[in-house]
């Protein structure tokens, strides 16, 4: 038997030859699909070369490589399958055909589906990329806020297109009228879901409002925390204590909300508790040199409050208050070290001491001598 009668043998209905090209077109979309989809990203990254804001084609690459060589893969298949004499075509999946057939060809519709949803999602990241790489040449921290919220929101956006066309595609699905059903059935999903929507609507109103950006310190419903995220239902603090609390935006929008970041200063305030040893003159050489002392300070404003404002039986307390010009918390405690320490200096410089309350607080707490028994009550240590 020659080549030329082996290729023309017929086997369910197909002939060698035809099983063959099927065969080599398959094999040759599976060895060069990566190469295939790596030429036409790179194609593709030429036509958005001056929008890319510092973005590598190799990134660009990267993010796009394995979606496209699915869906080229899925391409040369159904290619493949042209060639033999019975195609799969849509169009004659409305009448009587093979199981079989009308499977795999569903079955291909949804690859190339979820290939060309895949590709649309990875350029999402494309996109959030390019607007990192804008944010930080810009000092506006909304930036930070809106660029994870947009990306979300696009993803849903796209696996919901990607289903609702499946649905239509694949499955036949009237969409239209299924979401025109919706409407009586989504006033009770609407219902069920009321918490959700209100969180969803809190996250626009915070975009559109700003009350605060990503990276501010606020404190709302007892929490005070950094805005490390902005999402769909709820907004992520970062405490002091490093833990990682979750509040719903309705919740950052209902309750009073102090934005501690958006403070020009931050107030110190404390009262010196000086010993009844300290005289009058070295009270008052503290609380002028003190009051200089503090408003010399390069980072603290120019209302300064240092008075002798209680005389005690424990004491001779002088309340101090002050403002640290600066929205860092480092800073502030730097500042507050520094000035406590010229405190101290000042106190010791001037002759003065340092009241021992506890001490007086016991002394002061004893029970005066019962007079019946002659005896003094032993003094109960105060807490």
């Amino acid at each position: 038997m020659t080549l030329q009668e082996i290729l023309h043998l017929r086997f369910l209905g197909n002939d060698v030859a035809a099983y063959l090209t099927c065969a080599g077109i398959l094999l040759f979309g599976y060895a060069f699909k990566t190469l295939l989809s790596k030429l036409l990203s790179k194609l593709a990254f030429r036509f958005i070369r001056k929008q890319t804001e510092g973005v590598s084609e190799a990134q660009f690459q990267a993010l796009l490589i394995q979606p496209v060589s699915i869906v080229v893969f899925f391409v040369t298949v159904y290619l493949a399958f042209q060639v033999l004499d019975y195609p799969v075509r849509s169009s004659e999946l409305a009448h009587d055909e093979p199981w079989p057939k009308v499977a795999l060809f569903k079955l291909y519709q949804i690859g190339i589906i979820t290939g060309v949803a895949w590709i649309a999602l990875r350029g999402v990241d494309f996109l959030v990329m390019v607007f990192q790489r804008r944010a930080e040449t810009n000092t506006s921290r909304i930036n930070n806020q809106l660029i994870p919220f947009a990306k979300d929101l696009l993803k849903v956006l796209v696996l919901t297109m990607a289903f609702l066309v499946m649905l239509s595609r694949v499955f036949g699905v009237n969409v239209t009228a299924l979401i025109g059903g919706l409407g009586i059935g989504g006033l009770a999903v609407a219902f069920a879901a009321k918490e959700s929507l209100e969180n969803l609507i809190a996250s626009f109103t915070i975009f559109l409002d700003r009350p605060f950006a990503v990276g501010d310190l606020v404190e709302v419903g007892g929490v005070t925390g950094t805005v490390e995220k902005v999402g769909f239902r709820s907004t992520r603090l970062r405490t002091a204590e490093k833990s990682y609390v979750t509040v719903p935006n309705k919740s950052m929008i209902d309750k009073p909300l102090d934005n501690l970041s958006l403070r020009t200063a931050r107030r110190v305030s404390f009262t010196l508790a000086l010993s009844h040893t300290t005289t009058s003159e070295q009270l008052r050489g503290i609380v002028q040199d003190a009051h200089r002392v503090i408003q010399e300070h390069p980072l603290t404003t120019d209302d300064v409050q240092i008075k002798f404002s209680a005389l005690t039986p424990a004491a001779k307390e002088v309340t101090v208050q002050y403002f640290v010009e600066t929205t860092s918390y480092e800073e502030y405690m730097d500042v507050k070290e520094e000035l406590n320490y010229r405190l101290v200096e000042l106190v010791e410089q001037h002759g003065g001491s340092f009241a021992s309350t506890s001490i007086s607080v016991v002394q002061l707490a004893a029970p005066a001598a019962d007079p019946l028994r002659g005896l003094q009550s032993q003094p109960q240590s105060v807490v």
